[in-house]
């Protein structure tokens, strides 16, 4: 991808990001080698060159690297080929067209400094934790659902799915909703909005009864909300009429919606649950009920593994578990398809879209923009990395929007809502052969076993040479060696007319 230079499966993926990173402090240079690094780490490489820029590493002895606390447990970072390789890329990285964007939207009319939100959980439940958020540059959050009814916690409660390089790809929770009272969290909500006037809180309640979204509306507009969302779809609450059971019912989401819109004079957002198959009647049926639009997507049912010692699911809550919702990088797929669902449908013109679900980098918000949202809302990536990846969300989408000369994010909402067509209307006529570049491949034989074993069999491999070989008279652009290369050493250099299947 042009604005994104290929750094998986690289050395920098195993940086820890650590807090206080070691490594800057050593720099003899002073730069600010663990921002560097963390840019990097988030596909934002336009910010890591701009940091590094004025940096010359080429005589360094690398202080950085013998701070790197990986060298207790493991081989330190290679910190200095690692900002030496962004130089070596500056050719690849687009030069602006503009020199000022703007990244201001709104919720419905509410204004945004960007579309940036924390969305509602735990990373957002205290004064203190959203003082910090906004301190820290997020335009808004969704605060944690308050509701009247006491919460009775578990522990543990959280449960994840690691990747190569030991950050969590998925992740379970069993919590349930605010733990303060509604006066408490009215009492943050006033303190914020005394604090921060220009920042957007986004009141996510939860009633029992009709009355309750009514009066839980009010208050939160008399303290301060800028925008209401209905959490119709908690999967860790699904007794009676709470939780994903509205959310799976287009009765209760019109009933309660209604309810709710009687209660307050600001925008009322829906947050729907992706457990079901067809979000599109929920969103209607929140439209009748008087919705200004639909946030989506909340966590899906999950069950992220059983320890086989053990033979318990996890989380363990004394020898026992629940199913829970599953959220994390994992189920961003799943979320685009619902987000593009929405911008599509008929009848849910005008509706504003927050979209949610796996939000880690610039480049994933962006997805989410392109396919119709109109603000993007992140969790599970600040429980993992902190606030401080609102810097490198604000500054990637800013570079990208200035290399693309676009000069406001406005513009690139549902941009791509288009591309997404019905099966039967996509082009199938065409064969893109792929071509392998000899020069940058190592002769691993990847290729070759995944075209055998999974594929169509037209790769042989000549293992004097150690280079793959198409046979285009058995392929049919599958594409599947392009994936698996570890090295990005197949392209597509040929195209062909006519099915040969």
């Amino acid at each position: 991808m042009e604005y994104k230079l290929d750094f998986d499966g690289s050395e920098v993926n195993r940086c820890l990001l650590c807090s206080d990173p070691p490594c800057s402090g050593a720099c003899p240079q002073g730069a600010p080698v663990g921002d560097i690094m963390r840019s990097l780490y988030f596909s934002n490489v336009s910010e890591a060159h701009r940091k590094s820029k004025k940096i010359d590493c080429t005589y360094c002895n690398a202080p950085c690297v013998d701070a790197c606390v990986l060298k207790h447990e493991k081989v330190p970072l290679d910190i200095r080929t690692c900002i030496m390789s962004i130089n070596d890329s500056e050719k690849e990285i687009p030069k602006p067209k503009i020199s000022k964007v703007n990244l201001s939207t709104d919720i419905c009319g509410v204004k945004l400094d960007n579309p940036f939100l924390l969305s509602s959980s735990v990373v957002a439940s205290t004064y203190d934790m959203c003082k910090r958020a906004f301190e820290a540059g997020w335009a808004g959050v969704a605060f944690k659902t308050i509701c009247n009814f006491p919460q009775h916690e578990a522990s543990p409660r959280f449960s994840a799915i690691h990747n190569h390089a030991n950050a969590f790809c998925g992740f379970k929770n069993i919590e349930q909703l605010s733990d303060h009272s509604v006066e408490e969290n009215m009492q943050i909500f006033r303190h914020l909005k005394s604090d921060f006037p220009d920042k957007v809180i986004v009141a996510s309640i939860m009633g029992s009864n009709a009355q309750e979204w009514t009066r839980l509306a009010s208050e939160c507009e008399k303290a301060g909300a800028s925008v209401i969302e209905c959490n119709f779809s908690c999967p860790n609450l699904e007794d009676g009429d709470l939780g994903v059971t509205i959310g799976q019912s287009e009765t209760l989401i019109k009933r309660f919606t209604r309810a709710t819109k009687s209660g307050t004079s600001l925008p009322v957002l829906v947050k729907l649950t992706p457990n079901i198959t067809d979000m599109v009647p929920m969103a209607l049926a929140a439209k009748e009920g008087g919705a200004d639009g639909i946030a989506a997507i909340n966590t899906i049912n999950s069950i992220t593994g059983v320890n086989i010692d053990t033979l318990v699911a996890e989380p363990s809550v004394r020898g026992r578990s629940i199913v829970g919702g599953y959220s994390g990088s994992a189920v961003k797929p799943i979320a685009l398809r619902f987000i593009s669902d929405l911008a599509k449908a008929k009848g849910l013109e005008g509706l504003h879209i927050s979209g949610m679900g796996g939000i880690e980098t610039w480049i994933d918000a962006l997805e989410f923009i392109l396919l119709g949202a109109g603000s993007v809302q992140v969790t599970t990536s600040v429980m993992q990395y902190g606030y401080r990846i609102i810097d490198d969300l604000i500054s990637g989408l800013s570079y990208y929007m200035k290399a693309k000369g676009i000069s406001s994010v406005k513009k690139l909402i549902g941009g791509a809502v288009s591309s997404v067509v019905d099966h039967r209307s996509i082009e199938r006529g065409t064969i893109l052969l792929p071509v392998f570049d000899t020069e940058k491949c190592i002769g691993c034989g990847r290729c070759y076993i995944s075209c055998m074993d999974g594929g169509h069999q037209a790769i042989r491999f000549d293992k004097e040479t150690r280079r793959p070989h198409l046979t285009g008279s058995k392929c049919v652009g599958c594409h599947l060696c392009r994936l698996v290369c570890p090295v990005n050493a197949v392209g597509v250099a040929k195209k062909t007319i006519g099915n040969k299947n």
